[in-house]
């Protein structure tokens, strides 16, 4: 699927200011993939598709999470992460994205997982560190991704848990592996 047409697909299921977004994860996602050698292409619809579910309602979210057999600890947690698994499902359904790279980096993009790919980890982080972010921290992960994908993520992974905990909130186990998992490889 071309830039366009995706980005057409896309806009129809986001408010305004989420198209926006997309938009900047698309073009930081880009810049990743060309910095650290991953599939360009792949990256850029990974990018347009991230939040593909966001603004669906959370009822049918949660009818997919069960009816596919999702991680059912998903529904223990906040609902926020539901858009991404449901996300991957129904850009295969609906916008008929087949390749399991690009499902995978969609799936992901809010949680990680232990063994990110480098699609995964470029779409991770351009969702973290795309232009239209402001919060304390962003400004120090975007520095590092010019330098050192990994770093940047452990870092961006580490201010989310940090982020959760002190508003007390759980935070999904994935999420931990990922940090574990990351910074043990670093």
């Amino acid at each position: 699927m071309d830039r366009e047409t995706a980005l057409a697909v896309v806009k129809e299921q986001l408010t305004d200011h989420r198209y926006v977004h997309t938009v900047g994860v698309m073009e930081t996602a880009i810049k990743l993939a060309d910095r650290y050698g991953a599939d360009r292409k792949k990256a850029e619809l990974a990018a347009i598709f991230h939040d593909y579910a966001k603004f669906r309602p959370k009822d049918e979210m949660k009818s997919i999470i069960e009816e596919q057999h999702m991680e059912k600890a998903l529904l223990e947690f906040n609902s926020e992460l539901w858009h991404a698994p449901v996300g991957a499902y129904l850009v295969e359904k609906e916008a008929g994205i087949k390749d399991p790279e690009i499902l995978d980096a969609i799936r992901y993009h809010t949680s990680g997982r232990v063994g990110m790919t480098l699609l995964d980890k470029i779409i991770y982080l351009a969702d973290y560190i795309e232009p239209g972010r402001h919060f304390p921290g962003v400004d120090e992960v975007r520095e590092m991704a010019k330098m050192n994908l990994d770093q940047a993520l452990v870092q961006s992974v580490k201010n989310t848990i940090v982020f959760l905990m002190k508003k007390n909130q759980p935070v999904y186990p994935d999420t931990f592996y990922t940090y574990n998992d990351l910074a043990n490889k670093l």
